[in-house]
């Protein structure tokens, strides 16, 4: 997927790659769309180890095209394997897994930022099905997705938020224009907006009143996907760097060995924490506190890496298109999405004072 990505990452960087469904389904054609996915439904039934490398994969490659696929298996996917019944699995999974189909995820909001329970949208029941209005804000694949797992309110209370499965095509189901944004160009981000969507009780995921338990645990296991994808930005940043050092080193130059040094560290520390906590998802363990070390430190290494690639790399670096600066604005994103670094700092300094 790697080699596939490769070609196409310039054209990401300026916004002028394929479209995020037309990438899902070109991992669905290589068997790698349904990484997580039981092969009961068409999926490869593999574990997070294996998830996690091929996000990295990706991400060292194209940090856009990770984001598209990682949004799709984790946070898109995983809870409706998870949490689904055996209806819903049967409807969705093998589209999801087979590439035909894209999915994201649709909990932040325009008020709510990183507090959950601040969700507005509502979701009524009307007879034997739920009307949803409202929206949602910096969705990843918004107008290009088929499948969103929406969360929406259906009482008040951390019991009140509530899980659906909501077809893009739907009516009522639009999307806005993809934002303009510092990096990650060739994913789609935009607002999604739920004008009277009528939606079959049967696409409830989970009982009423558990799409807070929902969210949270694809938040835990998704922020690991989010630490792989730092880590593949991290080190494509640096082969970028150690690329110009190589050349200047020939050329009799000095090189920064003390930076190369240091970058090269926080990127293999990055990448254990990273497995580690994609281990204990497969084993089964509560992941939350190592989900939060792995995603604020791979995150805050791809960042910093990105930004002595950039240096070591002048002036050269300068350029819109170089791979450093393409990385180094990719970078910020994850420090942002699936639950920001001051978030993650609030949840480990809990765990530490709770013991």
């Amino acid at each position: 997927m790697q080699d596939a990505v490769a070609p196409i990452a310039p054209a990401m960087a300026r916004g002028a790659g394929p479209h995020p469904k037309r990438l899902v389904e070109s991992a669905g054609e290589a068997g790698l769309a349904g990484i997580l996915t039981s092969p009961e439904y068409g999926g490869a039934g593999g574990t997070h180890r294996d998830f996690i490398e091929f996000i990295e994969a990706v991400a060292r490659a194209d940090a856009s095209s990770a984001v598209i696929l990682d949004v799709h298996l984790s946070v898109g996917t995983e809870p409706l394997i998870v949490f689904g019944n055996a209806d819903q699995k049967s409807r969705y999974l093998p589209k999801l897994a087979s590439g035909e189909w894209l999915a994201a995820f649709a909990l932040t909001e325009p008020a709510g930022g990183s507090d959950a329970l601040a969700l507005q949208t509502k979701a009524d029941r009307d007879g034997d099905a739920y009307v949803l209005n409202g929206s949602k804000a910096f969705i990843t694949s918004a107008g290009d997705a088929d499948l969103y797992i929406v969360m929406a309110r259906t009482e008040s209370g951390t019991r009140g938020v509530s899980a659906f499965l909501v077809e893009g095509a739907w009516p009522g189901v639009s999307a806005g224009v993809p934002l303009a944004k510092m990096g990650l160009h060739g994913s789609w981000t935009a607002e999604l907006v739920l004008q009277g969507v009528r939606v079959p009780a049967a696409n409830r995921l989970g009982d009423e009143g558990f799409g807070f338990t929902v969210a949270m645990s694809a938040l835990d296991s998704g922020r690991v996907g989010i630490s792989a994808q730092a880590v593949g930005i991290a080190q494509g940043a640096l082969d970028a760097a150690v690329g110009v050092a190589r050349s200047r080193r020939d050329a009799g130059l000095d090189v920064d060995r003390t930076t190369l040094a240091d970058m090269e560290m926080r990127t293999a520390a990055a990448r254990e924490l990273t497995r580690h906590a994609a281990s204990l998802v497969d084993a089964g363990q509560r992941v939350t506190l190592d989900a939060s070390i792995a995603k604020l430190y791979a995150t805050d290494t791809c960042v910093a890496v990105a930004q002595a690639a950039v240096d070591l790399c002048a002036p050269d670096s300068c350029a819109d298109d170089h791979p450093a600066a393409v990385r180094f604005r990719d970078a910020k994103a994850c420090q942002i999405y699936e639950g920001t670094n001051q978030i993650q700092r609030v949840v480990i300094a809990r765990h530490v004072l709770n013991g």
